[in-house]
């Protein structure tokens, strides 16, 4: 040992890993109030960062504010997907047809086409578009509902599948949602999809805008918040050490007592209720529910943004979501303009929109190379990905403890 260690240690202050060490306590004690504090910090931040350069040079602050919305859209969906396939250990590469299952229910309620083919005027009776946006805020408990049940109406019949034999079931349901809606012409008007659906509304303020999009930026942030702080209560719960059990072993939880058969469907349920709401918030602000919205594509690009952001993490997993949507979707598409502004002579001949999906691809590549447990990964997945690190550090711990291989008992 070296003298400094043998100092005491009075006068001198917390090491930073003890202050992390304590600050981690105190956040995992008072959970929901940091989830409360961190999601207001960064809606503040964000709107004021887009209103400096390099950001006004891409777009304006107003579609930035959009934008972000829109990527709330995935945190929604990452989050509900991160419980099935970060915690309870369940490959799904559907879950696109739980977003396209939200996203229809509401436009069967909120829209004319829909009302007809319920028999019911529900529009009509709410006082017409204008007026029934109110209904939106049920809608999101039923859309969550609807979600849940084909939720259940897919993990039942897939509660003996593992690993790969369960991603190709949940991809085959992925595929086939989108087809039925695609042709069944006369309930859900096939190609051209559902139109006119009713904006969302508060009985003071009035509807929202499709002009403005701030009030659907604050809603995103609300809807994220509840969600995040909803999620992190099941994983802390008892139902939440058992689909970790489930990941780990299933066969040990199972001898242990765990109802693997409740467990897992109740991981498709809650997880495909987070699609559901999902669903009906992009219906009530794009007003329009269309197939096409719904491919393989966005369950994939999900399941990325879970895997990159983090797995078991639900705070890295919405980062991860929000990081890759405005890559992809708002930055790649904007460097054309960006270049063509900033005139520089080579890069402002390349159409990035061209190029759009090889640089994300190319970032996937080069993550999954540098940091393969993701940005944000949880102490457990990070201990799997970095064994090195782990045998090195039972290494010292069994110096310190003054025993090697030799001591143990043969």
């Amino acid at each position: 040992m070296s003298v400094v260690s043998d100092l005491p240690a009075k006068g001198r202050g917390p090491s930073m890993a003890e202050r992390r060490a304590r600050l981690n306590q105190i956040s995992s004690r008072h959970r929901s109030w940091t989830i409360l504090i961190g999601m207001i910090l960064v809606g503040a931040a964000l709107p004021l960062i887009v209103q400096f350069p390099p950001f006004t040079l891409a777009q304006s602050p107003n579609a930035w504010i959009d934008g972000f919305t829109n990527a709330g859209v995935f945190v929604l969906l990452a989050m509900g997907l991160n419980l099935v396939v970060g915690v309870a250990g369940l490959l799904d590469l559907g879950y696109a047809a739980f977003f396209a299952i939200g996203a229809y229910t509401y436009a069967y309620v909120a829209s004319p086409f829909g009302n007809s083919i319920l028999g019911i005027d529900i529009l009509g009776t709410l006082g017409g578009p204008n007026n029934a946006g109110i209904i939106f805020w049920p809608m999101l408990l039923v859309g969550a509902g609807v979600a849940a049940v084909f939720g259940i109406l897919l993990g039942a019949p897939t509660l003996r599948l593992r690993g790969d034999y369960l991603a190709i079931v949940t991809l085959g349901f992925g595929e086939i949602v989108p087809l039925v809606f695609l042709n069944s012409d006369k309930i859900t008007n096939g190609t051209n999809g559902i139109g006119g659906l009713a904006r969302p509304a508060l009985p003071i303020m009035g509807g929202f805008s499709g002009i403005d999009p701030w009030p659907y930026y604050i809603t995103a942030l609300v809807l994220i918040t509840v969600v995040m702080m909803f999620c992190y209560r099941l994983i802390e719960s008892r139902i939440g050490r058992a689909w970790e059990a489930i990941r780990e072993d299933e066969l040990a939880a199972a001898a242990n007592g765990i109802n693997t058969v409740v467990a897992k469907l109740l991981a498709f349920a809650l997880g495909a209720s987070t699609a559901g709401i999902a669903g009906v918030f992009n219906a009530s602000k794009l007003v329009t529910v269309s197939p096409d919205q719904f491919t393989f594509v966005i369950s994939f690009t999900i399941l990325a943004m879970v895997v990159l952001g983090g797995m078991g993490n639900f705070w890295g997993v919405a980062v991860g979501a929000f990081v890759i949507y405005t890559i992809n979707n708002v930055l790649l598409k904007s460097l054309n303009q960006f270049f063509d502004t900033a005139g520089i002579p080579v890069l402002q001949d390349i159409d990035f929109i061209q190029l759009q999906f090889l640089l994300y691809g190319l970032a996937l590549v080069g993550m999954m190379l540098l940091r393969p447990e993701g940005l944000f990964p949880n102490s457990r997945r990070r201990r799997e990905l970095h064994t090195d690190v782990t045998e090195s550090e039972q290494d010292e711990l069994g110096s310190v403890a003054g025993t090697t291989e030799e001591d143990l008992p043969q």
